[in-house]
């Protein structure tokens, strides 16, 4: 195993695989975690991510979950697979990766700059996501906004970091505790479906909130008590309980519930714009201005549902 602080290197650094040969060039450090580090390089002009592990039994097991999606027909669920190699460095054998440079923005900073029914929309295509991962007989584990991308152009999601996949029936690798059940005293931290699931319920929460919490005393009721208070969770209070407490037997399910209140969501407003029409008429311009901005954003939500979803 290696230490993350040997998996520090300058910018201008060349990797050269010991088995394939092909050249990274290091641009910058994007991000670390429990399993390594991931760089942002070059490799013929073609900007990648390069992942160094601090295990290679975990980069193994995360390259063997990439090959399994990219035999998945229809939108990818994260970043294609280039290479898989070792870097030989000052007489060190150092494991890495070469990926997809996912250009977009993290969801983390999505959740900051739309309202929170984007979130819901967010959530809903991220759903449709776990249940095409959920058949392989993985679960992604450490799911949080920060492991999510938002494409440019469009609003599709993608996942980032497959470190914590994990296949069903183990206990989970990876976790972080806001998101993770077992931190709250709701389930354990084996494999299932439902793990995901619960985090799902802990991203709406934290999109409402702005900000994580730490737990204080019974965690389920802590959870339940947030849920009623915030009103932008409470219309959605039946479906969170229900993911929190380990109700739903797959992400369809869920994803089904979540796209039903959206739709009911939708059908108010335009009701109510019909009756408010004519008094928009009388009562100026800004009136009916409102009214029309709020069928814009009524028509690219369902947009986005139908096409993108």
């Amino acid at each position: 195993m290696t230490d993350r602080d040997d998996l520090r290197f300058d910018a201008g650094t060349v990797l050269t695989g010991k088995w394939h040969g092909h050249r990274y060039q290091i641009v910058r450090r994007l991000g670390s975690g429990a399993q390594g580090m991931v760089y942002l390089a070059r490799a013929c002009e073609r900007k990648v991510a390069v992942k160094m592990a601090k295990d290679r039994a975990s980069l193994i097991s995360e390259v063997n979950v990439l090959k399994k999606l990219e035999t998945l027909r229809g939108e990818p669920l994260g970043p294609s697979l280039f290479d898989s190699d070792d870097w030989i460095v000052n007489g060190r054998t150092i494991g890495f990766c070469a990926m997809e440079y996912l250009e977009g923005t993290p969801l983390q900073e999505a959740l900051k700059r739309t309202s929170f029914d984007w979130t819901v929309v967010y959530l809903v295509q991220l759903l449709k996501h776990l249940q095409r991962l959920h058949e392989t007989g993985h679960v992604f584990g450490d799911l949080k906004p920060e492991n999510l991308m938002l494409m440019n152009p469009g609003h599709s999601v993608r996942f980032l970091d497959f470190g914590g996949a994990t296949r069903i029936g183990r206990s989970v690798r990876e976790y972080t505790v806001f998101f993770d059940r077992g931190y709250w005293g709701l389930g354990t931290r084996k494999a299932e479906p439902g793990y995901d699931l619960f985090a799902c319920g802990m991203i709406m929460i934290y999109a409402a909130l702005g900000h994580r919490f730490e737990k204080k005393g019974q965690g389920e009721g802590q959870l339940l008590q947030v849920i009623r208070t915030l009103p932008r969770l409470a219309p959605y209070q039946a479906v969170l309980a229900k993911a929190l407490k380990g109700r739903y037997v797959s992400a369809d399910q869920m994803r089904r519930d979540l796209l039903n209140h959206i739709m009911e969501k939708q059908e108010a407003p335009a009701a109510c714009g019909k009756r408010s029409r004519s008094r928009a008429n009388a009562g100026g311009g800004w009136l009916g201005a409102w009214v029309t901005a709020s069928c814009i954003m009524t028509a690219y939500v369902l947009f986005v549902i139908v096409y993108v979803m």
